[in-house]
């Protein structure tokens, strides 16, 4: 009885641990500052773990760079009035980021506004 028990607990526990080790942490983004982007919407990744936002925007010299920007999972993003369909591309919009750390062009979704409207929220608070 005593090694089906081991047993069981050391099954939960490699389990545990490979989902702990599947989600990354979002410590690489400075949750400190938030940066506005204006852009367009070059392709909208509805996926798991997480969504992306693939955004081109025009730096100060007027040259287009494509920022990849995580959002929480559509499990998520749907609990807070979010679509598939709520970001096409071609679409002009205002998102607002956590910039990465280490100063590298990508993000963290912290919300965003196409048409001057706020698709729900990117993420629970």
């Amino acid at each position: 009885m005593k090694r089906r028990i081991a047993a069981t607990l050391g099954v939960l526990g490699l389990l545990a641990a490979g989902q702990a080790q599947a989600h990354h942490s979002f410590s690489m983004f400075d949750t400190n500052r938030e940066l506005t982007l204006e852009g367009v919407v070059k392709e909208f990744q509805w996926t798991n773990p997480h969504s992306w936002v693939q955004l081109v925007v025009k730096d100060g010299s007027g040259k287009e760079v494509e920022w990849s920007i995580e959002g929480s999972s559509p499990n998520n993003l749907v609990r807070f009035g979010w679509k598939r369909s709520s970001l096409k591309a071609g679409d002009r919009v205002q998102a607002v980021i956590h910039p990465l750390k280490d100063g590298t062009i990508g993000g963290s979704l912290v919300k965003i506004t196409v048409n001057g409207q706020v698709i729900g929220s990117p993420k629970p608070s």
